[in-house]
């Protein structure tokens, strides 16, 4: 019921992940994130948020993506009915999708990231994504809201989109997390709009005085 991105930038050591669904309130259900850790996103027909939240645990005391993942989905009975992707501080990536999930349904990996999705309108929804954030100019956060429209483009959740999200954690930046948790017409756009007002003007200014992971102590004049 979802397509979600996941990715790293070694430039900045930034993480991020994005991701839309044709049901309510995805950037509650779907991403996890911590710069100890790295990101996840945890989809599904009947997706767990343990899922999000165990496997960046995992990751935060040295377990690899891949490994982390497999530990995490195979200790469930009901993994059949859920997917899970994770990525970790090096970019390592891995992702699990159980057999029950509907429709088209599968996840690529790409350097430095991966994709994944279920109940998707075509088998070309996914290597839409990974083709435009490849190509796609800008910040991490512009990159993965890209995809997102990219992925939608190419057909997304075959009832629609209802919420879309945004998580990036940057070591030098306050989180940017956002979301669209129900907007019928068009979720996607609502974010992309959403993202550039979060990331220019008064608010961005107000922004640069909010303590960071590399100072948390941190005030501007």
């Amino acid at each position: 019921m979802t397509f979600s991105i996941l990715a790293h930038d070694p430039m900045t050591g930034a993480i991020g992940g994005a991701a839309a669904t044709g049901s309510l309130c995805v950037g509650g259900w779907v991403l996890r994130g911590d710069l100890l850790s790295g990101i996840s996103a945890s989809q599904g027909a009947a997706p767990s948020t343990f899922w999000g939240d165990d496997v960046l645990q995992a990751m935060k005391h040295g377990t690899g993506a891949v490994p982390a993942v497999a530990q995490v989905t195979s200790a469930d009975a009901g993994r059949e009915y859920r997917q899970l992707a994770a990525l970790d501080m090096s970019g390592g990536v891995a992702a699990f999708t159980g057999a029950s999930n509907e429709g088209v349904k599968g996840s690529i990996s790409f350097p430095g990231g991966i994709v994944a999705g279920n109940m998707l309108a075509n088998e070309g929804v996914l290597g839409a994504m990974v083709e435009r954030f490849k190509t796609a100019q800008g910040t991490l956060d512009r990159r993965l809201v890209s995809a997102l429209e990219a992925a939608n483009a190419a057909g997304g959740d075959y009832r629609g989109l209802l919420s879309a999200a945004l998580l990036v954690l940057h070591p030098d930046h306050p989180p940017l997390t956002l979301r669209i948790d129900h907007d019928p017409d068009d979720p996607v756009g609502a974010l992309k709009r959403l993202r550039d007002a979060a990331t220019s003007g008064d608010y961005s200014d107000w922004v640069r005085q909010v303590p960071v992971s590399t100072d948390r102590e941190r005030v501007l004049d």
